[in-house]
């Protein structure tokens, strides 16, 4: 009895044996899985777009004589005004100093020549009793200094849109005016004065490179009134009630340092990060 239980427990033991090495055999191997890529696009860099730039510009206005008027003293002694003014179109030529303060925002100061533009007025009055009209010429000049703002709507295919506003000065010097009437011709010394001014403007500009670009806009300029001629043969002093001034202008506008709208940054090649396998 013995005998047999030996031989059943060695069978055993040699079937356990043979088992083992199978399951060995068959132990799992999980699988190996690549990460899903991620495709974020890198945030780009900030560009500073802050930079001080200078400009010169020139135009070609036309300016609307708003009226005048002149101390009379007698007999009787009273005021007389300006039947009708004219002044001839001119041009001016001008430059400044600026300050792109972002892509959108800069801000200039800007100091405008205006060249001579013919004035042809007349008058109404009494020459040695009898009514009569009186023949006034002269010509006028000015320098306008203006603080301006502009804001500015996007680059589109090298083209940026603006507008913007100015406040300043202007100084205005009146040539001689002379009077005639009734045959009698009375030069009147013109006065220079300064008065206060302000415009508003609209336009594009055009990138020629990264830092040079081409101003084309419109500005309208508004001139205070002041005082005119002095006095002369009981007539005086006189005074304009200022300007309505219409520009077509052009100019260039060189930036230094930081980046004008017409930069464009190089794109960047995106590269996914390499990650380890992860075993699942």
């Amino acid at each position: 009895m013995l005998t047999q239980v030996k031989k059943t427990l060695f069978g055993a033991a040699v079937m356990a044996a043979g088992v083992v090495p199978a399951l060995a055999a068959d132990i799992y191997e999980p699988p190996v899985y690549a990460p899903e890529p991620v495709y974020t696009q890198p945030e780009p860099e900030p560009v500073d777009y802050g930079g001080w730039y200078i400009r010169g510009d020139l135009d070609y206005h036309a300016t609307k004589f708003r009226g005048g008027n002149y101390i009379t003293y007698g007999p009787p002694p009273g005021t007389g005004a300006f039947d009708s003014g004219d002044i001839d179109s001119s041009w001016s030529v001008g430059g400044g100093v600026g300050y792109q303060v972002s892509r959108y925002l800069r801000t200039d100061l800007t100091l405008d020549w205006m060249g001579k533009a013919d004035f042809n007025g007349s008058t109404s009055g009494f020459c040695g009793g009898v009514p009569c009209t009186s023949v006034d010429t002269s010509s006028y000049s000015a320098l306008l200094l203006l603080a301006n703002a502009y804001a500015e709507f996007g680059t589109w295919h090298g083209i940026t849109p603006y507008v913007g506003a100015g406040i300043g000065g202007a100084y205005v010097k009146w040539d001689t005016l002379r009077n005639t009437a009734g045959g009698i011709t009375t030069d009147h010394e013109g006065s220079a004065n300064w008065r206060f001014a302000w415009a508003l403007m609209a336009g594009a500009s055009y990138c020629l490179t990264n830092d040079l670009k081409l101003d084309v806009g419109y500005r309208y300029a508004n001139i205070g009134g002041g005082r005119m001629f002095e006095y002369a043969s009981g007539v005086a002093p006189g005074f304009d009630k200022g300007f309505h001034i219409h520009e077509g202008r052009v100019g260039l506008r060189y930036q230094f340092g930081g980046r004008s709208s017409c930069y464009e940054p190089e794109p960047v090649a995106y590269e996914p990060p390499v990650e380890p396998p992860v075993y699942k």
